[in-house]
């Protein structure tokens, strides 16, 4: 069985989704962990997950994009304490590498955006998805010690081997997309980490290449990820796939 552990599911369209629903169970998907970007996203990740509980929502906001005002993040915070007992994770939360490499921005406020749904995860006692990548990572890692949050997952990470090497001690996570298939460098990070604190996910809708070029973003590219990780590894497809299913259950609390 498959968990995808990272999907934008609300950013497909309604077609789109009920075809890849139907599809979940003929490609042993048991559940995809749907992570949000804004309140709105939270809302619609709900509506989603309440019509299929094979859609386990995740409650954030998306570092890549301006920041909420005042008032616009106070109302996101109150609706995710009002509505915790349905989402699996706060996320997908981080800091803007790839908007501040473009664009060049003040870094502090989305520093402290970060630092406070971190603290809420650990009121919450929920885990947390990271958008946190190279040296944002560093200031992640900081943070998640400060408040002693040890249930962090970093999704399509990618970062220098100290970093990696702090993230294993403390016990956080990552997942794999497909792109382990043709990247070297997340080929490098599998040989690394340890099996035992690996996910995988797609991240869709955003599209892949190699064997995957003009294809929309589907769970069922995961089967893949796991024959190329369990390659790196040097283990058996079937072991190396159902590690990576009971670490997802057992990180993300799914009966």
């Amino acid at each position: 069985m498959i968990i995808d552990a990272h999907i934008h599911f609300d950013q497909y369209n309604i077609d789109q989704q009920e075809a890849m629903l139907k599809e979940l169970h003929p490609n042993e998907v048991s559940h995809v962990i749907a992570v949000s970007t804004d309140l709105q996203s939270c809302k619609d990740n709900l509506a989603l997950s309440n019509k299929d509980k094979r859609i386990m929502p995740a409650f954030g906001f998306h570092p890549e994009q301006s920041l909420a005002d005042v008032v616009q993040e106070m109302q996101l915070f109150q609706w995710i304490e009002e509505n915790n007992e349905n989402m699996i994770a706060i996320g997908e939360v981080g800091l803007p590498y790839y908007l501040n490499k473009e664009k060049g921005i003040n870094y502090q406020p989305y520093i402290d955006l970060l630092e406070k749904f971190i603290v809420l995860a650990a009121q919450l006692k929920k885990p947390i998805v990271l958008h946190a990548v190279y040296e944002d990572a560093k200031i992640a890692c900081d943070l998640l010690e400060k408040h002693q949050v040890s249930a962090a997952h970093f999704h399509w990470f990618k970062g220098d081997t100290q970093t990696v090497d702090r993230m294993i001690a403390n016990g956080y996570f990552i997942s794999i997309t497909p792109d382990v298939l043709y990247e070297k460098e997340i080929q490098s990070l599998v040989q690394h980490y340890p099996l035992e604190q690996m996910m995988v996910e797609t991240d869709g809708p955003w599209p892949f290449e190699g064997p995957f070029d003009g294809q929309m973003t589907h769970p069922k590219m995961i089967k893949a990820s796991i024959e190329k990780i369990a390659q790196i590894k040097q283990q058996p497809i079937e072991q190396v796939a159902s590690v990576l299913y009971e670490n997802t259950k057992r990180f993300y609390n799914i009966d």
